[in-house]
């Protein structure tokens, strides 16, 4: 696991050594454990280390057959199976990022078809003359690209692309508006101008620093729901479960995992002290003195029925305002989920024993877990309504224009969906894994945990969890008025003091609470702020934190979010002190670069 970066040039040239010197820099904090670099004709390539696997000779960049060489940000959990399935090859480390040079050697462009993991990967094949780049299916791992009149750039962060001098941090405003109704950004197109994603699942060929071709693989099997009995499901989910949860522990260095007293962090659990003969390190995190729901009593009992040790850690106001300016910074990609606020103080606590945590993403989306799946099962005369109808901003006369297309990649993303005779059900869980969850939750999940040195894992998102979860029936989804009915079956019936079908409680941080009690304080600073002048009313934004109820508080959170990362991508300014201090310095001019 790590950061990578690289640059094929357009005129043939070795591309500039500052440039790749800068790169890495940006990089460092995905790979405190060593730098890689290579050069070659007219590519380059940098790669910043964290060890988790083949600590002796897994360092990068890997070289191949017939001259090919690779830099990844990845855990590959097939490898033992790759490698195992071709007895003849003379495998120069035990890394799992080396069988994907053979089979780009066996299959070419297809290579990637064959992984089982979650990896960003950068290819070079000197003898084809061409640059390739690949993405997992889910996008667990994030991967970006500019093409610039010095060539294709490509790294792990928009930042790294940005501190290069390649790229300058410019607002695209259809994507500002995106981040500030939808609180994450959809499809290809950053919120940064000309820089792009590679899509989850997509495998871009690059030649003379120009992409002159891209294929594709989805993470979702094709097909509607399957005839199938629950006995029968069980044992299949059961089987995809335990084999999914045990390459997701294959690793050299301690691990742990996030367990948060929900169905699919208790499954998880569940799972891995099956697998384990020593106690799981399980940590917890809870919002003592608030009015959020505290689940640290029930994850402890989850923990203590399944023998793990588990690690209680709190989350404090305090906590809140100092660390939200770094969170702000480590997301770059930016998404205004307030979770990552407890996730980087997890990160921050986890890394003190172990190196590898696994976690429960990908169980609502894999098993229909939100609320929001049911109400789009039904048809509008029975009160079905799209997701995401309403961005967080509507009806409360803020911005200074209406922010239009905001929408406009949900819809695109739900027409996708719908292809293929899936049911509505289906559809919107589709859509959600389109852009929903590579681009809010696991953004949230790889920069939070990145930015303390700690790598994340998610069994859930794994083409055997996904083959047996898809395609089950809708009534093995959605049952009595509540999601994730199969998956809460197999749980009852394992830990029963998980408590599984109790309403779905959801995991809910106070900021709302926080920020009301220096509503008027804070509203100031934050209507002054260049990003939040720009894009709305000043009073309006004062008004909004003066304001009480659930929907004002989200909005503010937003706008909160919004202008310290706004400062810090888009104006250049390092944050200093909590989120106060940081918004009492209001900038005349930013410097346009981080």
């Amino acid at each position: 696991m790590c950061g990578i970066a690289g640059l094929m040039t357009t005129n043939g040239r070795a591309p500039d050594a500052g440039v790749l010197e800068r790169l890495a820099a940006a990089l460092v904090h995905r790979g405190p454990d060593g730098e890689g670099r290579y050069a070659a004709g007219d590519v380059g390539f940098v790669q910043r280390r964290l060890a988790i696997i083949d600590l002796a000779t897994g360092d990068q960049p890997l070289f191949g057959p017939d001259g090919t060489a690779l830099v990844a940000n990845a855990e590959i959990y097939n490898y033992l199976e790759l490698k195992a399935a071709r007895p003849k090859v003379a495998w120069r480390t035990a890394s799992d990022c080396e069988p994907p040079l053979q089979l780009y050697k066996e299959y070419g462009l297809d290579f990637a078809r064959h992984l089982r993991g979650m990896y960003a990967i950068a290819l070079h094949d000197p003898t084809g003359g061409r640059l390739v780049l690949a993405r997992d299916p889910f996008g667990i791992k994030p991967l970006y690209y500019a093409e610039t009149t010095m060539g294709l750039a490509f790294a792990s962060e928009p930042q790294a692309l940005i501190s290069s001098g390649l790229m300058v941090a410019k607002l695209e405003l259809q994507r500002q508006g995106e981040l500030v109704q939808l609180q994450y950004t959809t499809g290809r197109r950053t919120i940064f101008e000309g820089i792009q994603r590679v899509l989850p699942g997509e495998t871009i060929v690059v030649s003379a620093g120009r992409i002159v071709e891209r294929r594709r693989v989805f993470a979702l099997p094709e097909g509607g729901p399957e005839d199938i009995g629950e006995a029968e499901a069980i044992l299949r989910l059961d089987r995809a479960l335990e084999d999914s949860v045990g390459v997701h522990q294959r690793s050299d260095v301690p691990y742990g995992m996030f367990l948060s007293g929900g169905v699919d962090s208790s499954t998880v659990l569940a799972l891995m002290a099956r697998l384990n003969a020593r106690p799981v390190r399980a940590f917890t995190i809870g919002f003592p003195g608030t009015h959020a729901r505290d689940e640290r009593a029930l994850a402890q009992n989850v923990a203590r029925a399944l023998g793990a040790e588990h690690v209680e850690i709190a989350f404090e106001e305090a906590d809140f305002w100092t660390l939200l300016p770094r969170v702000a910074a480590a997301l770059d990609d930016p998404c205004a989920d307030y979770a990552t606020l407890p996730t980087f103080k997890l990160a921050l606590e986890a890394r003190k024993s172990v190196k590898v945590v696994l976690s429960g993403e990908g169980g609502d989306e894999l098993f229909a877990g939100y609320g929001r799946y049911r109400s789009a099962m039904r048809p509008w005369w029975q009160g079905g309504r799209a997701m995401r109808g309403r961005g967080m901003l509507d009806g409360l006369s803020i911005l200074r224009r209406e922010a239009t297309g905001w929408r406009d990649g949900v819809v695109s993303a739900e027409a996708m969906a719908s292809s293929g005779g899936r049911s509505r059900l289906q559809a919107a869980q589709a859509a959600d894994v389109a852009d929903w969850l590579p681009n809010d939750l696991l953004t949230k999940l790889d920069r939070c945990l990145m930015a303390n040195g700690v790598e994340g894992r998610t069994p859930f998102l794994d083409p055997a969890v996904a083959a047996a979860a898809f395609c089950l029936p809708d009534r093995m989804k959605v049952r009595d008025g509540r999601g994730k009915w199969l998956l809460r079956q197999w749980l009852a019936e394992r830990v029963p003091t998980a408590q599984a079908f109790s309403p779905k409680r959801g995991f809910t941080v106070p900021v709302a609470e926080w920020i009301a009690r220096h509503g008027g304080r804070l509203g100031a600073l934050v209507a002054a702020q260049p990003g939040i002048v720009e894009l709305c009313r000043p009073e309006a934004v004062r008004k909004v934190f003066r304001a009480t109820g659930k929907r004002a508080g989200f909005a503010a959170w937003s706008l909160l979010f919004y202008a310290l990362w706004h400062r810090r991508h888009i104006l250049g300014l390092v944050p200093e002190g909590d989120a106060f201090e940081a918004l009492a310095d209001v900038p005349r001019e930013g410097r346009g670069a981080i």
